[in-house]
């Protein structure tokens, strides 16, 4: 990997850095800028040299961006270049979490369209056996705001009932179904017109095609998201590895820096 093969300090330059990820080395001084990668040494000239320990710390950010997204994998990264692993490690614990969550909201609307489908002509609701939820409960439960619901209800995704005296919004089991299916194609990424048609069929159990090959795809990504994030894990391992062998108080391998107008060593 970038021609290191020794214990012995080797110097790289931006560019380096850049080549082995076909990202420009503008790139690599804006993630060393937002602290994605430890501060560069500096020759006397003010040239930015880099490491072992910075390409790494590369790898380690783009594996995670795949695995977490731009702003989680950037909050990691900061996190570990200022010393404070236990937060790293927090937001990590948070995506796991989150794609579990992902996989047991899927397998429930799975179980339901497999029920829904059961029968030809079966129309069937989740048995009413909880309390209904305001839209502030709701909005809780999904950690989403109340202002979100109100637009999913603005477009036909959501039809709660009205509290017959004030008038309030009441969110029964079907509801909170729908709602969740809502979610879980939102982060997916579909289109809020499609996810009102396949909240619909799935609530009137009449053709699920649509809805089926939406949760076939996005278990795709799950599984996907789940690959990406054990590539980072192991890409990680290895950066707080490096980070752990240097000497206190330097997050860059030790060493004289290269003369200015000598190449880099790679």
């Amino acid at each position: 990997m970038l021609g290191i093969k020794s214990q012995t300090v080797k110097y790289l330059r931006p560019f380096d850095l850049a080549r082995e990820h076909g990202i420009s080395t503008q790139a690599v001084r804006n993630y060393e800028r937002d602290g994605f990668l430890p501060r560069a040494e500096r020759t006397p000239s003010g040239y930015r040299t880099y490491t072992r320990t910075h390409a790494a710390a590369l790898r380690s950010y783009l594996a995670l961006v795949q695995a977490y997204g731009y702003a989680v994998g950037g909050e990691i990264m900061r996190s570990l270049n200022a010393g404070d692993l236990d937060a790293a490690l927090t937001a990590v614990d948070r995506g796991h979490a989150q794609l579990l969550r992902d996989r047991s909201t899927l397998d429930a609307v799975g179980r339901a369209v497999e029920h829904l489908t059961s029968g030809p002509g079966v129309t069937e609701h989740p048995p009413a056996d909880r309390a209904p939820l305001s839209i502030g409960e709701l909005a809780r439960r999904l950690g989403v705001t109340a202002a979100t619901l109100r637009n999913w209800e603005a477009v036909g995704i959501l039809t709660p009932v009205r509290e017959p005296v004030t008038g309030h919004r009441s969110f029964g089991t079907a509801d909170v179904r729908d709602a969740e299916l809502a979610h879980l194609l939102r982060r997916g990424g579909y289109p809020l017109e499609h996810i009102r048609t396949v909240v619909r069929q799935i609530r009137t159990a009449g053709g699920t095609e649509a809805l089926s090959a939406a949760l076939d795809d996005w278990r795709r990504r799950l599984t996907a998201r789940g690959v990406a994030m054990l590539d980072a894990a192991a890409r990680l391992a290895g950066y707080v590895a490096l980070l752990d062998a240097a000497p206190a108080g330097r997050r860059t391998a030790p060493g004289p820096a290269p003369v200015p107008g000598s190449p880099a060593v790679v």
